[in-house]
């Protein structure tokens, strides 16, 4: 199972982002190899806010277009979603103050942890700089961010 970074799903999903071709080609791939992936609520609701952002994208996604794609994502037959329990916020909490992370890493905190409660070794991302630091993780980069 590889966790899927919200970052993968944006492109995926927004036609203009610089690496669309990229994401869609790796995560169809992935897909007709029966590959499954791991996604969180977090990643969902980083998904909605980002697609619909017009500032971010000259075509962003309405609202009920980004909740279609979230719904469908989270009810994939290959998607496991999984969630925060208190020994992942317990972690959560750890991991933020063993690597010194501030408001802005909250997020991608929860997420790392969260994949990494579940066991997931090996994730794909835009951002490898973001998962980097915690050093469990297998990390696919698609593109250079």
């Amino acid at each position: 199972m590889i966790g899927i970074d919200t970052s993968i799903l944006v492109a995926h999903a927004i036609a203009e982002h610089p690496q669309h071709e990229a994401s869609q080609r790796w995560l169809d791939g992935e897909i007709a190899r029966n590959q499954s992936f791991a996604i969180t609520s977090g990643i969902l609701a980083e998904f909605i806010h980002i697609v619909t952002d017009g500032r971010r994208f000259e075509t962003p996604l309405a609202m009920t277009e980004a909740l279609e794609r979230a719904e469908f994502w989270s009810g994939a037959r290959e998607v496991t979603l999984l969630a925060a329990d208190d020994a992942v916020n317990a972690l959560w909490l750890k991991w933020l103050e063993d690597f010194q992370l501030g408001r802005r890493r909250l997020l991608d905190t929860l997420i790392a942890v969260t994949w990494h409660a579940a066991g997931i070794s090996e994730i794909c991302t835009l951002n490898p700089r973001d998962f980097k630091v915690f050093d469990v993780f297998r990390i696919h980069c698609i593109g250079a961010n």
